[in-house]
């Protein structure tokens, strides 16, 4: 029997949104005529869709509970830290969590203790998967942090609650690529691709922050930038396969230095539907393996720098980590490869010389 079709909201319900007739974006509630700066906020990017959730949010939020975790998230919203201090890619990832827990808005913050975490963790392992749940506890986390120091919390109950095993079955996400499936996949790209690709594959730069990337961020002298979500600054020499790609790029008159076929600046959902399709046509004729992702290219330049001999400090530089804990899991799979390799070769010696000894024997 086949299953009923199910409706999900309309994110742009109760808006108008155009182009006048001089092609400028236009966007007004149709309600209360209420506009958006869309020279400010592109329509249909991440950028509008955040702008577009807040406006409604306000419209239609009700006065949250006062003591009540409906209230913490209202103010966390409200605040700097998340307003000012996030990137968008990231506010989105966490107004994801916000919209789950809204089901417990009126929850009383004295009821959140680690065994009432643990609940919510699990209940969202069997409705979302393991990525999501873990992402959840991590957001109660901070938020309950946030709380201590503005005085909304007493102590952070989340962070008493484990992260919910990773399934064994499951693949690496973003794992790294091969110097097979980087040629192919290089080989492939059309122009207006190449260049944004070229900069998270040799630069190690986020989808998002190559896409971006303003024009005067690379110069003869290098890449001079800082990584959106952790605001650490970036300096990397110009070298050939960047250089190149750059000089292959066709012309725009975009600020940023990538540009889509119709030399207006890519949004990630436009690149990401590109490379969606470049990637199912390529595993299609067997030419990549399954699960190539574009964060993975963070992954693989770490994981080459690492098997060149390379600190974990200076990895962490490159890649733009706050710490060097992060440089150190994004190479996990170089420190891997190296110890078993030379494991691997003196076991091989041992082998031989124990082959030896026999032959000598007669035995």
């Amino acid at each position: 029997m086949r299953k009923p079709r199910v409706r999900r909201p309309n994110k742009y319900a109760g808006w108008q949104i155009f182009r006048d007739h001089d092609g400028d974006w236009r966007c007004y509630h149709r309600k209360t005529r209420e506009k958006i700066d869309c020279r400010r906020f592109e329509p249909y990017t991440l950028a509008f869709d955040m702008e577009l959730h807040r406006i409604n949010e306000l419209r239609n939020e009700k006065e949250a509970k006062p003591g009540t975790l409906g209230m913490l998230i209202k103010k966390y919203r409200e605040s700097v830290r998340f307003r000012a201090e996030l990137a968008p890619r990231t506010r989105a990832d966490y107004q994801k969590c916000f919209d789950y827990l809204q089901a417990i808005d009126d929850t009383p913050l004295d009821r959140f203790r680690p065994p009432f975490i643990a609940k919510i963790r699990d209940k969202a392992l069997e409705k979302r998967k393991f990525r999501f749940a873990n992402y959840v506890r991590s957001v109660l986390s901070v938020i309950f942090d946030w709380g201590i120091e503005y005085g909304f919390t007493k102590d952070n109950p989340a962070a008493k609650v484990r992260p919910a095993r990773r399934p064994k079955a499951l693949p690496d996400a973003n794992r790294p690529w091969t110097d097979a499936e980087r040629e192919t996949v290089l080989a492939a790209l059309p122009p207006h691709m190449l260049l944004p690709v070229a900069l998270m594959m040799f630069y190690a730069l986020d989808p998002q922050d190559a896409l971006e990337l303003p024009r005067m961020a690379i110069t003869q002298a290098g890449l001079d930038t800082r990584r959106n979500k952790t605001g650490q600054p970036i300096y990397l020499p110009l070298f050939e396969p960047v250089a190149e790609a750059i000089a292959r790029a066709p012309k725009h008159d975009a600020l940023t230095l990538c540009a889509n076929s119709r030399g207006q600046p890519w949004t990630y959902n436009g690149f990401s539907t590109n490379w969606s399709r470049l990637k199912g046509k390529l595993e299609a004729e067997g030419l990549i393996q399954p699960g190539l992702t574009l964060k993975g290219l963070r992954h693989t330049v770490a994981t080459i720098l690492a098997e060149m001999g390379k600190d974990h400090g200076t990895i962490a530089l490159v890649l733009g980590h706050a710490t060097e804990a992060m440089a150190k899991h994004y190479s996990r799979r170089a420190n891997m490869t190296t110890r078993t390799t030379s494991a691997v070769a003196d076991f091989e010696a041992e082998l031989n010389k124990r082959k030896t000894k026999v032959v000598k024997s007669g035995v």
